[in-house]
């Protein structure tokens, strides 16, 4: 998507380490009609697939799953939990994810009720990179019996093989911008 590829390289700053920070339009700050574009790529990209619910991670990948839910006829959007609170009841499908941003290990948490069996869900992110996140949320699928129709990647980092893994899988996967190198030095980003 040429207009995501356009912002990244005005306001995206690369930093060492494989960090690419688009805060200030996609993850801390949003700009909601870059996210509306997106979502309506993302409808575009999987016409004709039955969806009846997006699931993403918490927290950067809700307003843009949230945005992204109007171009599918405003299916509800689930988001998997990071932490348990007093506010989660019933029972939970659960599962461990390493988070590249972070470096740490968490536990992943949707309730039960809000994943039935057999419904087609969409999975929508704002990165991937290794794939850590994807195959948590692939898990929890599993363990609801879910079918996974496609993921929906924002900014996929193509040198570092999570997007590859899951396409060799199998998976639907559709990424708006695929970066192939960054230079945190010239703060340069290459595109595939």
């Amino acid at each position: 998507m040429k207009e995501l590829e356009e912002r990244i390289a005005k306001d995206g700053t690369v930093k060492p380490g494989d960090v690419l920070k688009v805060d200030s339009f996609l993850n801390h700050q949003c700009d909601i009609t870059l996210f509306d574009h997106m979502g309506a790529e993302w409808a575009r990209l999987f016409e004709g697939k039955h969806i009846d619910k997006i699931l993403t991670i918490e927290a950067s990948g809700i307003g843009i799953a949230c945005i992204a839910a109007q171009h599918f006829n405003n299916v509800p959007v689930v988001f998997a939990k990071k932490t348990q609170s007093i506010n989660l009841d019933g029972e939970q499908y659960t599962t461990k994810i390493y988070s590249f941003t972070k470096q740490k290990t968490f536990d992943v948490i949707v309730g039960k009720r809000f994943l039935t069996k057999g419904e087609h869900v969409l999975l929508i992110d704002d990165f991937l990179a290794n794939g850590k996140a994807l195959q948590g949320l692939i898990e929890i699928c599993e363990q609801a019996g879910v079918v996974v129709e496609g993921i929906g990647i924002a900014i996929e980092k193509g040198f570092q093989g999570g997007g590859d893994k899951l396409r060799k899988a199998g998976y639907d996967l559709q990424s708006l911008a695929i970066v192939q190198s960054m230079d945190p030095e010239e703060g340069k980003v290459v595109f595939a």
